[in-house]
């Protein structure tokens, strides 16, 4: 019988030749061979040899020496063959043991057969055992050369990519590496008991194997080979269930967990192979144990491990789940841990058991109340979590809220408390959670039990009509009962309508199909007035139906509730936020939530975000909403929205519909529906759709001015015609169109119709066939209009304004009217029509400004001519005599006087418009006395020519603080804003007062405030300067719309450079302080500044900069050592306790980062704060009770030098005085009269408030006048006064004394 192989620690130690050790009982080397001096040629031989006597011989032929050599110095010697020897080699030991495996079996027969003669066998099964581990042993040890070498040369993905092209018998490495450690794996479950003899294998085989094992499972890349992985995964379940070796791979599996992430998955794979395939989850429970009975505390240190230990719970609960959920009790108690980590992975594991581990309703009663229950006690859980205090749990929980209603394991009796605590996180301050609950939210909609359509109103007509059902269902129901003797059944339905469990189940499959029907059919019965409903059975079914309704009534209300808080979300600073509000928007809109079409309005300015994310968000929604497949839906769609919008979302719209027409996503189709509507070729159109199709092709236009072209005729007769008296706005879209014409479409339009188009533009402006409140918005786009298409507009304009003033006066007065206007005649001023004067006056200033604008844009054409002009010169196309006189004339200058020529010319052309002078009276000049008693007209003629309006900027601001119109001073806030713009060094001085309007009691004036100075500073028009205080006031706003301006105001500032709000915040500060604030609102000011920083050197040096105020500021080490530093300059503020709580707030988070040096730092630092604050406290009462004793003294000096006055009638008042005194100090013995209760008040008040210091003085008072009172005692108050006159003198001049000392040691 061959010696016996024992399982070495290496390959190494099988070439020991300690022979008195291993001599005679193990099998060890002899004679090994050194393969590396052998010639390829013969080492192919000597391969082939060795195969040759493994295939030819027994399958135990292995054991003997001179194969177990010669195959060992092969192994030994791996890496260096050649690929086709190494397949040769692995193959026939491959091959050999896989023949050998199923002889395991036979043998097991023999030895049944042959019971006489066991030698025999027990020889065939030592040598089977022997060859067994053998193989197991080279090919497990050919595995660990190949991968270390493929490794070590990183040519595994070389030969991965070329395995296709490799002939069958090539060596291919990934699947012989398969190939083998299938087949061990497989060898494992062969009875194995026979060969070694008793249940568990050898020791030091398991040992081996496993060890092994677990190293290959070190490596990422042989993991992602599925072969592989299987096999690996095969051998780990077998030895750890199958072979008892479940400590020891519960060990190796939480140290791979802790070290590898990659792992995760792999390992929860093999546990749940072990526990499938051996029906024993020995393995897992350990694993479980192992994690409960770790300390919480060590994981907040190994954040690494801890999340692969949670990773690995998921995962392990989402194929174990019935095994997970009888020992989730060892894991709760990490739920008090501090590692966030661990808390979501439970969180994880509750909601995977929750959806899985409770599907089975199979069993006993009591066992599937028993799983109820527990199911009920998870899902609180879950419910308390979503007040976890870290930002990450909370979060998570509400994903695995979402997952649990995707997957529908919700009930309806819990779908509504989930719903509220949704609705509440979207207010969480943490950016993560919010974005959960809205997702959750979304989740909760899309799977809703409650039916398609969630209208409130909806859902209250039906649950009244089935309520009236159920009450007519009942009474007969409890008739037939009490007939039959059998009570009804009440208990199904609680006091709050949910369900109990006993008819949870009936109500769940019953409900969403019964429900969905019922509202199909209410819309029916509301559409028809009928008030029959459809039965839904018998009483139960009822009872549960009206549930559910209620239910769903419940969910659509707290849905509904949310609008105002989603409406903030849009306008959040997180582009994730304004997202997923978007996206929940949309669904509420499709299952129609009352006012998720209004809130999905407010996202239209959201287009103009400078955030890509958010644009693309705004434009996918605005596609999915309202553009459709049907091209006149598409139209209706988008001019209904256009009717509906105001001036900022027709901005928006005008935006996005630019955008979508240049993408194509507006086809052209849609524009000619569009048309359509215009030309009221769809029936039922109105006037209001046909301006409001207008309105969409003029933004449209504004993409593709072409688009207006093939419709000028239509857009002449119908939006000047008929229809404009049915809608007075259509003129003013129609003005709009005009001026989108392309050159063409214009040069068209003036040559066929000028003379029309300009006479319905002039009839516009000077008739008065338009209301008031519209006829300003249709004049001034027909202004724009002339100047736009009129090639000489300055000719036109003047005959409008003539014949506008000529409208507002008698016409024939003629020359005396305007002797009338020159000189203010009063009478004139007084007799006139303010509507008439209003138009002109506006017409007068709009015609000014558009006249401005037309000289700019001609000089601006001069100059591009003549710089076209220049170009054309320096590309050497002209002659050499052009040359030559532009040559003389650049050296003479005249190039440069063509440009001050040029320059006088516009000059001149600006002051003719608001020249007021007796020889020249032009466009603004003849109404000068009017514009000045106009604030509209006073700003718009300053804008002309601040030169001639110079003096008027003081009347100007003076209206804008003085006028009692809050009209006229927003106007002129508006309009200071544009002077600024167009004037700044001349309104530079005047800034103080610009700020002042933030400061307006009227809403209006402060917001138009907040929007010009935003306008100003924002675009560098205007510098900030030391008043940006009130801007910060702002913030505190009590209009919402004021304070959200401001805030959005800093928020764009914060982004400008280096952040201005950095440099600006101590200047703030020190003003604010000064101010009459609220502690509230200066703290929220100064919280939401601070905010605004937020890089870390910045913050450091606020610390230098701010230390009187702390409470927003986070400190890095750096700001702990700057506080520590600047002692000095706030140490006199420490008397206050608020100060005090501050500066403990900051030590407390200064030690948690700490150092221990920096920690010892701030102890110190800590002992400091507690010893000045507590000596300046007692100064503080020291100081206080001087005063108060100071106070005393002076009444006390100003009593004795009355009772120094020798008259009579002044000596009867101070002893009535003393005697009061000796009154009150004698404790109610004698009663004071209510004439002397002032007098006494004097004099007991400072007594009452004294602190330490007059104590003694007290005492000493207290004791003379008790011993006068000793005397005195039972005499009426009459005789007290005559006798004891005399005493009383002595008394005072004692007292005298006594205070006088006491003096001298309170000034000492």
């Amino acid at each position: 019988m061959a010696p016996l192989f024992v399982f070495p620690q290496n390959l190494q130690a099988l070439e020991k030749d300690d022979e008195e050790e291993y001599q005679g009982n193990s099998l060890f080397v002899q004679n090994a061979i050194d393969i590396a001096r052998f010639r390829p040629s013969e080492l192919e031989e000597f391969v082939k040899g060795v195969s040759f006597d493994l295939s030819d011989k027994e399958l135990y032929c292995i054991e003997e020496q001179d194969v177990f050599d010669r195959v060992y110095s092969l192994v030994r010697g791996f890496s260096s063959l050649a690929p086709s020897c190494k397949f040769i080699l692995a193959e026939s030991l491959r091959s050999n043991l896989s023949v050998l495996l199923p002889n395991v079996d036979s043998l097991v027969r023999v030895s049944q057969v042959q019971d006489d003669d066991e030698t025999p066998t027990l020889d065939r099964v030592t040598s089977y055992r022997n060859a067994f581990k053998i193989y197991s042993f080279f090919l497990l040890h050919i595995i660990l050369t190949e991968e270390s070498y493929t490794g070590s040369s990183n040519n595994a993905k070389v030969i991965a990519s070329s395995r296709k092209k490799q002939p069958v018998n090539s060596w291919n490495w990934e699947s012989q590496r398969g190939r083998m450690l299938n087949l061990i794996a497989n060898s494992l479950e062969i009875n194995l008991s026979l060969l070694f003899g008793s249940a568990d294998p050898d020791e030091n085989y398991l040992s081996f194997i496993v060890k092994n094992t677990f190293s290959m499972f070190e490596k990422a890349t042989l993991l992602k080979d599925s072969e592989t992985k299987d096999a690996l995964c095969h051998i780990i379940g077998a030895c750890a269930t199958k072979y008892h070796y479940t400590e020891q791979s519960s060990a190796s599996i939480m140290h791979l967990l802790h070290k590898y992430d990659f792992v995760v998955t792999h390992m929860a794979d093999a546990v749940a192979f072990a526990e499938k395939k051996y029906a024993d989850g020995t393995l897992a429970c350990s694993l479980i144990r192992e994690i409960g009975r770790t300390n919480p505390k060590s994981y907040v240190k190994d954040t690494a491990g801890a999340e692969n230990i949670g990773r690995f719970l998921v995962e392990l609960a989402d194929r174990l789940p019935k095994l997970v959920s009888t020992n989730i009790g060892l894991l709760i108690p990490h739920f008090g841990g501090e590692s966030y980590k661990i808390r979501n992975a439970l969180v994880g594991v509750l909601g995977k058991l929750v959806a899985k581990a409770f599907k089975d309703v199979e069993g006993e009663v009591s066992a599937k109340s028993i799983r109820l229950q527990t199911k009920q006690a998870m899902l609180e859980i879950l419910l308390e979590r979503c007040r976890d205090v870290s930002a990450y749990t909370r979060s998570r929980v509400l994903q695995v809220w979402a997952e649990l209603c995707e997957e529908h394991s919700v009930s309806i009796g819990l779908w509504n408390e989930v719903a509220s605590v949704a609705a509440g996180r979207l207010e969480d301050k943490s950016a993560i959670v919010r974005k959960s609950a809205l997702n959750l939210l979304i989740m909760m909609l899309q799977h809703n039990p409650f039916g398609p359509q969630l209208r409130i109103a909806s859902f209250q007509a039906t649950l009244e009509q089935y309520k009236k059902k159920l009450n007519e269902l009942e009474p007969v129901k409890l008739t037939e009962g009490m007939m039959d003797g059998v009570p009804s059944d009440n208990d199904s339905i609680n006091g709050e309508g949910e369900v109990d469990n006993g008819n949870a189940e009936e109500v769940t499959n019953y409900q969403p199909e019964s429900l969905t029907d019922s509202l199909t059919h209410t819309e029916q019965e509301i559409a028809s007035k009928d008030s029959s409903v459809p039965d839904v059975g018998n009483v139960e079914q009822t009872r549960a139906l009206v549930a559910s309704l209620e239910a769903g009534l419940k969910f659509s209300e707290c849905i509904a509730a949310t609008m105002p808080t989603l409406l903030q979300l849009m306008a959040s600073s997180s582009a994730t936020d304004v997202e997923n509000t978007i996206l929940l928007l949309m669904r509420c809109r499709q299952f129609q939530i009352d006012g998720a079409e209004a809130c999905l309005r407010k996202m239209l300015p959201l287009v103009f975000s400078q955030d890509k994310s958010i644009y693309e968000a705004v434009e996918n929604a605005f596609v999915t909403i309202y553009i459709r497949k049907s091209p006149v839906e598409t139209a209706k769609n988008l001019l209904n929205l256009a009717i509906d919008s105001n001036v900022g979302d027709q901005a928006a719209l005008e935006f996005i519909v630019g955008a979508l027409v240049s993408k194509g996503d507006i086809s052209s189709i849609a524009i000619s529906a569009l048309w359509d509507f215009f030309c009221f070729n769809v029936n039922g159109t109105t006037a209001e759709q046909c301006r409001g199709a207008l309105a969409i092709i003029c933004m449209a236009a504004k993409s593709s001015s072409a688009i207006l072209g093939s419709h000028l005729q239509d857009i002449i007769d119908i939006g000047f015609g008929r229809w404009a008296k049915v809608d007075p706005l259509l003129a003013r879209t129609a003005c709009i169109a005009i001026q989108r014409l392309s050159n063409e479409d214009k040069k068209k339009l003036v040559l066929s119709n000028g003379s029309r188009i300009f006479g319905i533009l002039e009839s516009l402006i000077t008739g008065f066939g338009l209301p008031d409140n519209i006829w300003y918005a249709a004049a001034d786009k027909a202004i724009d209009a002339v100047y736009i298409l009129h090639p000489t507009p300055e000719t036109l304009a003047a005959d409008l304004v003539k014949k506008s003033l000529s409208s507002v006066f008698d016409d024939t007065r003629g020359d005396a009217l305007q002797n009338d206007i020159a000189s203010g005649n009063s009478i004139v001023l007084s007799t006139i029509q303010v509507v008439k004067l209003s138009r002109y006056l506006f017409v007068a200033s709009h015609v000014a400004m558009n006249q401005l604008a037309y000289i700019e844009s001609c000089v601006r054409k001069i100059q591009k001519q003549k710089g076209n002009k220049g170009k054309v010169d320096s590309e050497g196309t002209e002659n050499a005599e052009t040359q030559k006189d532009n040559g003389i004339n650049a050296e003479l200058g005249l190039a440069a006087s063509e440009d001050a020529v040029l320059d006088t010319l516009a000059e001149r052309a600006e002051k003719e418009i608001v020249s007021g002078s007796y020889s020249e009276k032009n466009l603004i000049g003849e109404c000068a006395p009017f514009l000045i008693s106009n604030t509209t007209g006073l700003c718009n003629a300053c804008l002309m020519s601040i030169h001639d309006y110079r003096c008027q900027i003081l009347l100007l601001f003076t209206v804008v603080e003085n006028a009692p119109s809050e009209i006229v001073r927003s106007n002129c806030t508006i309009a200071l804003g544009d002077l600024a713009v167009r004037f700044p060094n001349l309104l530079e001085p005047w800034t103080e007062n610009m700020y002042a309007r933030l400061k307006d009691p009227s809403v209006s004036v402060r917001k138009n405030a907040v929007l010009v100075l935003s306008h100003l500073i924002l675009n560098d028009m205007m510098k900030v300067k030391g008043y940006i205080n009130e801007m910060a006031v702002r913030v505190e706003d009590k209009d919402e719309r004021i304070s959200n301006l401001a805030k959005l105001f800093f928020h764009e500032l914060s982004k400008k450079g280096s952040n201005p709000i950095y440099n600006l915040l101590p200047d703030i500060l020190g003003k604010l302080s000064t101010q009459d604030l609220q502690k509230v609102s200066f703290c929220n000011i100064m919280q939401f500044l601070i905010g605004s920083i937020k890089k870390d050197k910045q913050m450091e040096s606020l610390v230098e900069k701010l230390c009187n105020r702390f409470s927003g500021l986070s400190f890095t080490e750096k700001g702990v050592k700057k506080l520590i530093e600047s002692f000095k300059t706030y140490e006199h503020a420490l008397s206050e306790d608020s100060v005090m709580d501050h500066f403990r707030n900051i030590i407390n988070k200064g030690k948690k980062f700490a150092k221990p040096e920096l920690k010892v730092c701030i102890e110190e630092f800590e002992e400091k704060l507690n010893k000045f604050h507590m000596e300046k406290k007692e100064q503080e009462v020291t100081a206080r009770n001087a005063e108060i004793h100071r106070q005393k003294v002076g009444n006390m000096e100003g009593f004795v030098m009355a009772g120094n006055n020798g008259e009579e009638s002044t000596e009867s008042d101070i002893a009535e005085g003393v005697s009061d005194s000796e009154v009150i100090n004698t404790s109610v013995e004698v009663q004071t009269e209510s004439s002397n209760d002032e007098s006494t008040s004097k004099l007991v008040e400072p007594e009452e408030s004294s602190g330490a210091c007059s104590e003694v003085t007290e005492q000493e008072e207290e004791t003379e006048i008790q011993s006068q009172r000793d005397n005195k005692k039972g005499a009426s108050r009459s005789r007290v006064k005559k006798s004891n006159m005399k005493d009383v003198k002595v008394t005072l001049s004692a007292t005298t004394q006594r205070v006088t000392r006491l003096r001298k040691k309170v000034e000492e």
